[in-house]
């Protein structure tokens, strides 16, 4: 997906909550939060531009998944946002999520973030 697109989902969300939960279905990718002042969701498609491959999102899926990152990290890794037009998210159900932006003619920039663990309250 465009990377200037998914630093101004992250950005944009935090300001409603402390965590971001990432969906990801045959529909497309949902970013959603909730705190104290109200939620938030941003629903990507996938989409094709052919004029312009940087702003296209693609959406590869094997089975549906939900996790749940904290806002800080996420933000954190959008710093690196000018380096590449393109940031790829890898997500698969109890491994790190992988936030990665290719760099032309260097290589790339990959960041692991743990998905937060709901506990349980009995």
């Amino acid at each position: 997906m465009p990377a200037g697109e998914f630093a101004r989902i992250c950005r944009d969300l935090s300001q409603f909550g402390e965590s971001i939960v990432i969906s990801c279905t045959k529909e497309g990718v949902k970013f959603s939060t909730s705190g104290d002042i109200g939620s938030a969701n941003v629903k990507i498609a996938q989409t094709s531009n052919f004029d312009k491959e940087e702003e296209s999102v693609t959406i590869e899926m094997q089975e549906p998944v939900t996790l749940t990152f904290a806002c800080q990290y996420l933000n954190s890794f959008t710093k690196a946002t000018p380096l590449s037009s393109q940031v790829q998210l890898s997500m698969s159900d109890n491994v790190p999520l992988v936030v990665e932006y290719q760099i032309p003619e260097l290589g790339h920039l990959r960041f692991y973030l743990a998905p937060k663990i709901e506990e349980d309250e009995n």
